[in-house]
């Protein structure tokens, strides 16, 4: 989609992806493509205005299923947009897929499979690739997964609805996997390896980016404490004009000073920074339009996001953000699919004494979501987090703790996925004693004895507490405190913290005295 000053020109907002003759559709829909199993499939375009549309799916020459042809037909309406739709199919395949407008256009798509399609969305830590996490030449090259496919959507920020996400399905091999989502990938290899059906992956994440920019206009317009974030950008826009003639005003003084730097063998002084403007991916509901919208029509199986990092100092506004976001995505797909998400890793030096952390609040509001929203599944990753770099490269356990959360929200089977979960506690005497759901086989600690645990009498001053795990709870003591009233759990930004449940998933930071 082209862009004319950052922003998306509302005329070419239907560019389509593949096209012959006056027959078009959107580029979700090429050879290799993953068709949702299990509910209707919309398959639409554009063609001369009330032409017959017919789509036919049929197994391809030695194919490895017993499906049968399909055939539907639509018409065309007055300003040439049409939409057939298919019905529910078992996986398998390929097929190849045709769709014939008139009698002269036609389009061929093969290879096609039907399975799962999940998308993949969020900041830097979704975008991360396979080729900078953990052991990547070893997973590059033993990533030979012909029924794993992957679709990168375009970056691209909008002020209104895009309707083609410009990208195209490639089927998932070493040559293709290395720059796609890590976390992507090593959730698709799981469900495949465990549920041996096609896995579509669809990628829209971008880096840097806070959660208003994947919001929709609505959303946010019509809850007053969500309002005031398309307030806020509105002064950014207004600033910006003077804002832009300062920094290109610095911007000349800087290439005055590098030069003399340069010659006089010196260090360059920092290039200044553009201000925050039109186009700007941080500009909310941008990126909903641009890269979310084009997708909703495409069906799905549901979504899996990491984000979080760029809204820390936020964690009351995210309590709400963050759900209404959830909400905002299953109403625009019309499906209350699955939405699993990453808690926030452990990052940033430790501390000596216990202390408030914004990253922590940030997890908590995580948490929440999780406790307060169905359909929702949570990978903790407070244990695999890196404390100098904000994108750990252990990637492989973050997919596979979103595959647990899947395999149980997503796919109903019973099994642990998630780490133990804060359910309530109980003052004893000058002990509190601590609930947890999602206990599995029973709570142990990684390590001598309990870690990350700190307490608080009436004066509301946290001290490092001892900790001892007995049955399902856990009961939590200092000799220096008589009357005990709350307790918190890696609580900070990088936290020594060592309870999980046997199943070997961590236990979620909490505090007992989170405010209402």
């Amino acid at each position: 989609m082209k862009r004319m000053n950052g922003i998306v020109v509302g005329m070419m907002l239907f560019l389509i992806g593949v096209s012959v003759a006056d027959l078009e559709v959107p580029s979700l829909f090429s050879d290799h493509m993953v068709l949702q199993r299990g509910m209707h499939v919309s398959i639409w375009g554009k063609a001369t205005p009330n032409e017959k549309i017919t789509v036919r799916l049929y197994p391809e020459k030695n194919a490895q299923t017993a499906g049968k042809q399909i055939e539907v037909q639509c018409k065309a309406l007055e300003d040439g947009r049409w939409k057939a739709v298919l019905p529910p199919m078992e996986a398998g395949g390929p097929y190849e897929l045709t769709i014939t407008a008139g009698d002269n256009s036609k389009l061929v798509f093969r290879d096609v499979v039907i399975g799962d399609v999940w998308v993949c969305s969020g900041q830097s830590n979704m975008e991360w690739p396979v080729a900078r996490s953990a052991n990547a030449e070893q997973e590059i090259a033993n990533a030979n997964y012909p029924l794993i496919r992957l679709f990168m959507v375009r970056k691209v920020v909008s002020d209104t609805p895009v309707e083609d996400p410009q990208g195209k399905w490639m089927v998932c091999s070493p040559e293709t996997v290395r720059n796609f989502s890590a976390v992507g990938y090593f959730f698709a290899r799981e469900l495949h390896n465990h549920l041996r059906v096609p896995i579509g992956m669809i990628q829209s994440a971008w880096g840097g980016t806070p959660a208003e920019s994947w919001v929709s206009y609505q959303t946010l317009e019509s809850d007053p404490e969500l309002k005031v974030i398309l307030e806020n950008w509105q002064k950014i826009i207004n600033a910006y004009p003077e804002a832009l003639k300062k920094y290109e005003e610095r911007l000349k003084k800087w290439e005055e000073e590098a030069k003399a730097a340069k010659e006089l063998g010196q260090p360059i002084p920092p290039k200044p920074r553009p201000p925050i403007g039109p186009g700007n991916p941080w500009q909310p509901c941008g990126l909903f339009n641009g890269m979310i919208a084009p997708l909703t029509k495409f069906s799905i199986k549901g979504v899996i996001w990491y984000q979080g990092e760029s809204n820390v100092g936020r964690a009351a506004q995210y309590r709400k953000l963050f759900p209404a976001l959830i909400n905002d995505w299953r109403k625009a797909w019309g499906i209350d699919f699955p939405f699993l998400f990453v808690q926030l890793a452990n990052f940033m030096q430790r501390k000596p004494e216990p202390s408030e952390s914004a990253w922590a609040e940030l997890r908590e509001a995580q948490l929440l979501t999780f406790m307060n929203v169905p359909k929702t599944g949570m990978a903790v990753a407070i244990d695999i987090g890196e404390a100098n770099d904000i994108h750990p490269k252990n990637k492989q356990d973050v997919g596979k703790r979103l595959a647990l959360s899947a395999r149980a929200v997503a796919y109903g089977e019973s099994i642990v996925y998630s780490g133990p979960i804060y359910d309530g506690m109980s003052i004893e005497g000058n002990k509190i004693r601590i609930r947890f759901k999602h206990t599995g086989s029973g709570l142990i600690a990684k390590g001598e004895k309990l870690t990350g645990f700190a307490i608080a009498g009436e004066d509301g001053k946290f001290v490092w507490a001892e900790a001892k795990i007995e049955g399902d709870t856990v009961v939590v003591w200092s000799p220096s405190i008589e009357k005990p009233v709350a307790v918190r759990y890696a609580w900070a930004d990088n936290p020594d913290c060592n309870l999980y449940n046997r199943e070997g998933l961590p236990a979620s930071p909490f505090r007992t005295d989170m405010p209402k």
